[in-house]
């Protein structure tokens, strides 16, 4: 039922099933375990959409909870990162960093992403720089910027590396929604339902690398 979806409906599905693909593949090359994938467009372009990552894991020392708050902070820039893929034509796919930006910060969704980056690398800054005076502001800050800066080009460079894989699947997921019925009115919502062991048998997924947080 696909090519029924209005295009400018399609358009915008394609963007937000980047997103939500894009926190899946990075989240799997990081090592996490992940789960199943929806989205929910209506006609009006309102959306909703997740992607299902076990945060449990093993963390025996402070090393290792860095690891994971970087990898953590990796996965949730991946979303609007994989929302701003553009090619323009080109053999590449680059992310529009001034759209994911704006996609990061309200402007285009994502708040919640957004909200979650800002706490978790306050963590990360604590863990990372425990001498640093609480009360130097200007330093905290500083350093906070250049946390965010280098887990941000890591993930840029991590994104751009699997765009394929990201827009693949997330073309595959908008492929695969259908209008939902709904009794006494119009339906006016397209939706899909992929489960984890669906998203296990994708060969796209299958090839996802192994990748580290460092560069």
């Amino acid at each position: 039922m696909t090519n029924k979806i209005p295009p400018a409906l399609r358009d915008h599905a394609l963007q937000i099933a980047n997103h939500e693909m894009a926190h899946y593949v990075i989240a799997r090359a990081l090592g996490f375990e992940t789960g199943g994938v929806t989205l929910t467009v209506t006609m009006d372009l309102r959306h909703q959409g997740g992607a299902s990552i076990s945060l449990a894991r093993s963390i025996s020392s402070i090393e290792a909870m860095r690891e994971h708050l970087e990898a953590r902070l990796m996965v949730l820039f991946a979303g609007a990162m994989g929302q701003a893929l553009v090619s323009k034509h080109a053999p590449e796919k680059r992310v529009d960093k001034s759209k994911a930006t704006a996609i990061l910060k309200g402007e285009l969704g994502a708040e919640q992403d957004y909200a979650k980056i800002r706490e978790l690398r306050h963590l990360l800054r604590n863990i990372a720089y425990p001498d640093t005076d609480p009360a130097s502001s200007d330093r905290i800050t500083a350093e906070l910027k250049e946390i965010t800066d280098r887990v941000w080009f890591r993930t840029q460079t991590i994104v751009e590396q699997l765009a394929d894989t990201i827009t693949e699947l997330g073309r595959v997921l908008v492929d695969g929604m259908v209008i939902v019925e709904q009794w006494g009115r119009a339906a006016d919502m397209y939706e899909v339902v992929w489960t984890g062991e669906m998203l296990e048998r994708m060969r796209p997924v299958q090839a996802i690398p192994s990748l580290s947080v460092a560069s």
